[in-house]
């Protein structure tokens, strides 16, 4: 069978990620190809460590983006702070929360395990009383912003926490770079990973990183390897290293990198204080549109996350069924429910150049005409102007 080249259809992506990819960024993938150890490739790897640590708002030198997804930000995170014998309390409220206890698990530490309902955020009172309970952690883990649920949780109560009981911090911001308040000195976070995908409005495949200078004295004290070679922070230093002559450590994936420069550059112009109230300003009035279908949220008001919106399956509506319609005759792509969740809830997001009005007027109707097909009474037209009528 002879296999011609791929053209895929133009998608609106309002899923939980990969999010709508901006024109200009889509542009910047397309420049020539450098050298990964070329001095002006250097130089823009130097512009984008900058650029990281003001999305990240951090003053942090150990800044860089893993060239990987935000799976293997988790993991750099937790391979280069936890160690055989460590303790690490983990706080699981959703899908992301597991994710870390294997990490700590493959690190041949502990994981004690604190669990909250999902789609609820994590309770800094039951942290602090299990913090009390066990004297010898060295890491406390969360997720900031979960993404199989959209709850949001109080990071700086949380890395509040974790300096307040003298153990390090793990903070998993995939979904919350660039989305809603991410500030990492003021909150002296430890450790946080992200992803390009989500709010960066970038390409999958990228994972930004940073890391306290308390957290770098922790890696440089390590009484054992680091067990991922690719990941050690101490290796891949050689390479993000500021300025000077750089240690080959792998070939970087050159033109994702410029993507990602060219959406950190976006955002810089933008300004995170707008970012965020961009996202938040969406959120309001799809809340206001799938109210007005009738439709419910998963997680309470106050614990929302504005760029990822679970929302319950109305009875009698098949989940699968819905999601297919709306690639088949929308082009549009909504999130199905993970774990707990599965069959229950869709997911839908507004993350980054995803996060505009024109796509939430395109998810009403669609989702709209998805339902009445299936004998649910829905009026589109009530629910974009109550969407409308929000942000006015």
């Amino acid at each position: 069978m002879a296999i011609s080249s791929f053209h895929p259809p133009v998608r609106t992506l309002m899923g939980p990620g990969p999010s709508d990819v901006h024109p200009r960024i889509l542009d910047a993938l397309g420049r020539p190809t450098l050298g990964h150890l070329d001095p002006l490739f250097i130089g823009m790897m130097d512009e984008t460590k900058t650029l990281l640590k003001y999305a990240f708002q951090t003053s942090n030198e150990l800044t860089l983006p893993i060239s990987a997804p935000g799976s293997a930000g988790m993991e750099a995170c937790f391979v280069n702070l936890v160690e055989p014998g460590d303790k690490v309390l983990v706080c699981v409220n959703g899908v992301f929360g597991t994710r870390m206890i294997e990490n700590v698990t493959r690190c041949g530490a502990t994981a004690i395990r604190l669990d909250f309902p999902w789609g609820t955020a994590v309770d800094p009172v039951a942290v602090e009383a299990a913090l009390k309970e066990h004297d010898d952690i060295k890491v406390l883990a969360f997720v900031h912003a979960e993404t199989s649920t959209g709850a949001l949780s109080d990071a700086q109560a949380l890395c509040g926490l974790a300096k307040k009981y003298q153990v390090l911090s793990i903070v998993d911001a995939v979904t919350s770079m660039g989305g809603v308040p991410l500030l990492v000195d003021e909150w002296q976070a430890d450790a946080v990973y992200s992803g390009s995908q989500k709010c960066l409005s970038c390409t999958p495949g990228l994972s930004p990183v940073t890391f306290s200078d308390a957290a770098v004295a922790v890696i440089k004290a390590r009484k054992h390897p680091v067990q991922s070679w690719f990941l050690d922070m101490n290796l891949i230093l050689g390479y993000w290293g500021e300025g000077g002559k750089r240690a080959y450590h792998h070939t970087a994936p050159v033109n994702a990198l410029y993507g990602l420069h060219e959406s950190l550059v976006m955002l810089q112009e933008e300004g995170l204080e707008n970012a965020w109230q961009r996202h938040a300003a969406m959120h309001t009035a799809l809340a206001a549109g799938l109210e007005s279908l009738g439709i419910q949220f998963v997680v309470p008001a106050g614990q929302r996350l504005p760029q990822l919106n679970t929302i319950y399956i109305p009875e009698g509506i098949d989940d699968a069924k819905t999601r297919q319609y709306l690639l088949a005759n929308y082009d549009l792509e909504i999130g199905a429910g993970l774990g707990v969740l599965a069959g229950k809830v869709w997911r839908i997001g507004l993350m980054g150049y995803s996060a505009r009005m024109e796509n939430i007027i395109l998810l009403l109707n669609a989702l709209a005409a998805a339902m009445s097909e299936q004998g649910y009474s829905s009026d589109a037209a009530s629910a974009i102007a109550a969407a409308e009528a929000a942000v006015d």
